[in-house]
């Protein structure tokens, strides 16, 4: 189930709720009850390498290439 971030604008408190996806517009109190909140837009960042594994063989495993 995704996670939302959003902000209280009376008291400023940051809070996360999961819920579904058709939900993610729906209202969100926080913690202190007040309403008036906005939902805030989150970033995932990824790092990191990847590589593809080498096939060993040559070109397909060394099934089709002749030799």
């Amino acid at each position: 189930m995704p996670r939302y971030e959003f902000r209280c604008r009376e008291c400023g408190e940051t809070f996360e709720r999961s819920r579904p996806m058709a939900e993610s517009a729906e209202p969100a109190a926080c913690s202190r009850g007040h309403d008036d909140t906005v939902k805030l837009l989150s970033t995932v960042a990824v790092g990191g390498v990847a590589e593809a594994p080498a096939a060993p063989g040559g070109c397909c495993g060394g099934g089709c290439c002749g030799g």
